[in-house]
């Protein structure tokens, strides 16, 4: 393996595992009463003043061509639909039943690559992404949990499309070469911009009720966000969108070590194959080359020989 995708998988793992904190810090929000969109609406503001803050104390450039302008703004939609769409899904099922149909998102990444840039999928990535969304599944599914409304499968199925569109509009578009962080800001920007106007039109806007719920503000505007954003660009970069995306399957891995490890939760049979599930689909996506270099040496061996 080169040291490109050895950089690639680390990234995506990282994007995962920071990613995987979203729950942690949204859902004690939630329950302090604040919705969707104005945690939304105070995600975005810090995350765009931190990775900004970042920027400048670094003296990196802020500056970017008029033409990209456009183009961010549809990214940072794609990210808006991603975002205020997963937290819709938590509101109207559960989180379990939200996790796993937004975790479909490896599925239509690989199908827009497909459909719009002819980039098929080998029989490996597949089983690795059949593997993963069965792993999730099993994590993240409780056995009341498994009446599905329509309307929240829609919503989250949404959820799902944003975010792989925002994959493949990273992975493809003539933006992919700009700096990460830069990037990563004026997405974050349009976004905050979004949802302010939204919060504005709705006159829906709520004050932070407390300390802690700005602590839990800054830690989902960095952890889950800035620092999954940034590393989620340079994974894209590195191994391409279709391989990143099936390793965000160790987001739901995340949540339940530290449903575990800090809140005392239960490690059942089912959490533990879910695991070896997601974990199987990770090493099929590690080795993709070298599974495919190997079945077709077999074939070769064992294919009758003609005279």
């Amino acid at each position: 393996m080169n040291t490109s995708k050895l950089k690639g998988f680390l990234y995506g793992l990282a994007t995962s595992v920071t990613f995987g904190l979203i729950p942690l810090f949204t859902l004690p929000l939630m329950q302090r009463g604040l919705d969707s969109d104005s945690i939304l609406f105070y995600r975005f503001v810090t995350a765009t003043l931190a990775l900004g803050t970042m920027m400048a104390v670094k003296g990196e450039s802020f500056r970017i061509a008029w033409r990209d302008v456009p183009l961010l703004v549809v990214m940072a939609l794609f990210y808006t639909a991603s975002s205020m769409f997963l937290l819709y899904g938590y509101e109207v099922m559960g989180a379990g039943v939200a996790t796993t149909l937004h975790f479909t998102y490896p599925i239509f990444t690989t199908l827009l690559m497909l459909a719009l840039f002819r980039e098929g999928a080998s029989w490996v990535t597949w089983l690795a992404i059949v593997l993963a969304v069965a792993g999730v599944a099993r994590l993240s599914l409780q056995g009341t949990e498994l009446t599905l409304d329509a309307w929240g499968v829609v919503v989250v199925l949404l959820s799902a499309v944003g975010y792989a569109s925002y994959i493949v509009s990273v992975n493809k578009s003539r933006l992919k070469d700009m700096h990460s962080r830069k990037l990563a800001f004026y997405v974050f920007l349009f976004t905050a911009l979004t949802f302010t106007v939204k919060n504005g039109v709705q006159g829906s806007f709520q004050p932070l009720p407390d300390w802690q719920s700005a602590g839990l503000v800054l830690l989902l505007a960095v952890m889950p966000t800035v620092i999954s954003n940034i590393t989620l660009l340079l994974a894209v970069r590195h191994i391409g969108g279709t391989l990143t995306s099936i390793l965000g399957a160790l987001e739901p891995v995340t949540a339940v070590v530290i449903g575990a490890c800090v809140f005392g939760e239960a490690f059942t049979a089912r959490e533990a194959t879910g695991i070896v599930l997601i974990l199987v689909a990770v090493v099929l996506v590690i080795l993709t080359s070298r599974i495919k270099e190997g079945v077709e040496t077999v074939m070769k061996r064992i294919r009758p020989r003609h005279a």
